[in-house]
């Protein structure tokens, strides 16, 4: 199966949360905060959403940091993936 998303949503895939502090302790699975940094899978068309004209700025590929409680978390194929509008992006990881 494939997502496909309209309008000016993104579909993301979350990036592996890191399992020990700097300092070296292991961080137990409820203790670990959902990291914000995720991979673009999919981006929607764009076009005239709610009466606006949104170009998409992201592209599949992308590493790009989004708000902390945004989203629709949507699980398909036993792999977990985020839909958020691009407006929930709030920035693109470059290296």
């Amino acid at each position: 199966m494939k997502l496909i998303p309209l309008g000016d949503k993104v579909v993301l895939r979350q990036l592996v949360a890191e399992e020990t502090t700097k300092s070296g302790i292991v961080l137990p699975g409820q203790a670990k905060e959902k990291p914000q940094q995720a991979e673009v899978i999919a981006v929607g068309p764009g076009g005239m959403v709610d009466g606006k004209e949104v170009t998409m700025q992201v592209k599949v590929g992308d590493r790009v940091i989004y708000s902390k409680y945004a989203g629709t978390e949507v699980k398909l194929d036993d792999e977990e993936f985020i839909i958020v509008k691009q407006s929930d992006i709030v920035a693109v990881v470059e290296d």
